[in-house]
């Protein structure tokens, strides 16, 4: 337990990208922290344009992020414990803009979830700075190659963590250089997702992008894709295949991929209003049955260990979760709430296993959040092996 009310920073980017998901990943680390009795502090200023979900486009008026990170905020009583930098204006929303650089000086650590902010000048009278990787492959294969602009990136954080808990190990295609990174799993606040009398629906959900661009990276001459979409195609006639209801809230790009899906058995619901606000984002996982998804081929081919933060929700809410296997199963229990797949059998398999005794697999699944993605224990660890 933290002694003295120590602050720390985090910083992210639940305003500058204001969807619930990213939301509720900022406020398992801010509320997990505060827990653990330190004075926290959610801070943006990674100078970023805005992105405005209901224009679908980066915008320069930042209104609406700014009262995304403010409701964001007062929902779990954090008052006016942020800030929310407009580099277009240089004004800093949430707190006065000295205050922020007072903060920068008096914290103990700051936490670089994402690694949202090219740290500058003030960030460095922060002693303990740590880069909390939940995108892995990408940056360590940059640093292998000897990109300049990663090595001087990451060398400004005095620790590194990563999701990629396989990172370093054998059966990882990945080479580690440079840095010690060290590994973490993405927290969460078990007692938020408490599903109550709410009754599972019928359907295994995800929420998705179809196609993510630009961080796609080679790696000892293979190229590895940060996109979903090129494992999702493998698994298109899954709802027929394994006759249950499949939905997905995503945006498909054209009208072809749209009708490619449909055509599957999936259910297609508009991801916007389910991303709009934290309560229809947790409303949309506690009715859903469980979830389905695959991963980004950039953590499954080169068998990176990660897990998913989103994952983590469905397993606290009792909601068991079939996930494409990217090496993760080494380290986290499964087979009661948890199940890895590689190959549609396996999915079907899942499925049924899942069906047979859901009851005793929504009690796993919380079984599994509890006893490798609690809040607590994961931030606890950090906390313990940065030693601040």
């Amino acid at each position: 337990m933290a002694s003295n009310k120590k602050t720390v920073l985090v910083l992210h980017l639940a305003g500058q990208i204001p969807l619930a998901g990213i939301a509720w990943q900022a406020l398992h680390y801010v509320l997990g922290l505060r827990r653990l009795g330190y004075d926290v502090w959610y801070i943006e200023d990674s100078g970023a344009n805005p992105y405005d979900p209901r224009q679908f486009s980066i915008v320069e008026d930042c209104s609406y992020n700014v009262q995304f990170v403010k409701t964001m905020m007062e929902r779990f009583d954090l008052g006016d414990r942020w800030a929310y930098w407009d580099a277009a204006k240089d004004e800093v929303h949430g707190i006065s803009k000295e205050r922020l650089m007072a903060l920068y000086g008096e914290a103990s650590a700051l936490f670089n979830l994402c690694g949202a902010t090219r740290l500058r000048e003030e960030h460095l009278k922060c002693p303990v700075r740590i880069f909390v990787d939940t995108d892995p492959v990408f940056e360590q294969a940059k640093v292998a190659s000897g990109n300049a602009e990663s090595l001087e990136y990451l060398g400004l954080h005095t620790h590194h963590f990563t999701y990629g808990e396989n990172l370093g190990n054998e059966d990882c295609k990945v080479p580690i250089v440079k840095f010690d990174w060290r590994k973490t799993r993405p927290p969460v606040l078990v007692d938020l997702w408490d599903a109550g009398c709410v009754a599972a629906g019928p359907f295994y959900s995800s929420i998705a992008t179809w196609e993510n661009k630009g961080k796609d990276i080679e790696v000892g001459g293979e190229t590895y894709r940060w996109s979903k979409h090129v494992n999702f195609l493998k698994y298109l006639d899954l709802p027929r295949a394994v006759m249950q209801p499949f939905r997905l809230a995503m945006t498909p790009p054209t009208p072809d991929v749209a009708e490619r899906v449909r055509d599957g058995g999936w259910d297609i619901v508009d991801p916007v209003p389910v991303s709009a606000d934290m309560q229809s984002y947790r409303d949309f996982v506690v009715t859903s049955r469980g979830e389905f998804t695959v991963a980004k081929d950039i953590y499954v081919r080169p068998n990176s260990g990660w897990f998913s933060d989103r994952s983590v929700c469905y397993l606290a809410a009792g909601r068991p979760v079939i996930t494409q296997e990217t090496g993760f199963s080494k380290f986290i229990e499964t087979g009661k709430g948890l199940f890895p797949f590689s190959s549609l059998e396996e999915v079907r398999d899942a499925v049924a296993r899942i069906n047979t005794d859901y009851a005793q697999h929504s009690i796993g699944a919380i079984e599994v959040a509890n006893e490798f993605f609690d809040a607590h224990t994961v931030l606890s660890k950090m906390v313990e092996e940065v030693g601040f």
